[in-house]
């Protein structure tokens, strides 16, 4: 289990190691009823191995510069040290602001995509790129290793007149080629609003984000 210290100002560092089986961008987004915000914030490491003595699966949240430096990949064995995050609602991982970061062993396994399992875009190449929506359950069982999936946190204003009301859920999204044979939209989402409101996200935004896109980019 996590540990916290006892002292109120203090939260004691965990340590981790395990070897890396996805790496994907760590972005948020903001709904408020038809509109949309994202947040780029850094990248999330999934991992298997141990954390705080437990032998199990975790995330790891990352900022832009720690995986620009070390340019992590699927199959490397990596260790350090973190924080438990500490409003679970807003982030994917469960430990963030990762330090004394490791390479212990570079992994050399190569698979031919989908999922795509290589060196990650930089964040800029995302926000460019647009994404659909993906199948939770599509995500799970196929797109976790990918560098296109990504699950968000995303943050519901539910009265844009008074942005005090808001509540938290997960999504996942695509942010590969229109053509992959992986990909499946599943439902429609829907957005509460005001006074027991609430908006069908359809599915002309996904294809105005990625209109600009081939079916193979």
């Amino acid at each position: 289990m996590l540990r916290h210290s006892t002292s109120a100002n203090m939260v004691t560092k965990l340590t981790w190691s395990g070897v890396v089986v996805g790496v994907q961008p760590r972005i948020r987004l903001t709904r408020s009823f038809d509109q949309t915000s994202h947040t780029y914030q850094g990248f999330n490491l999934r991992l298997c191995g141990q954390i705080d003595d437990d032998d199990r699966s975790f995330v790891v949240a990352l900022g832009k510069g720690a995986e620009e430096k070390h340019a992590f990949l699927v199959g490397d064995r990596i260790s350090g040290v973190a924080e438990p995050v500490t409003a679970p609602e807003t982030e994917i991982a469960e430990v963030f602001k990762a330090s004394k970061l490791t390479v212990v062993e570079r992994g050399n396994k190569k698979a031919e995509p989908p999922p795509w399992t290589g060196a990650v875009p930089s964040l800029e190449v995302y926000r460019a790129r647009g994404h659909r929506r993906l199948d939770a359950a599509r995500f799970a069982s196929s797109c976790t290793s990918c560098i296109w999936g990504c699950e968000m946190a995303v943050e519901m204003i539910i009265d844009q007149w008074n942005p005090s009301k808001f509540r938290w859920r997960r999504e996942t999204f695509c942010y590969g080629p229109k053509s992959c044979a992986l990909y499946k939209a599943g439902p429609k989402r829907k957005v509460p609003g005001r006074k027991g409101m609430s908006w069908t996200e359809d599915d002309w935004v996904d294809e105005e984000a990625t209109a600009h896109r081939g079916p193979d980019e």
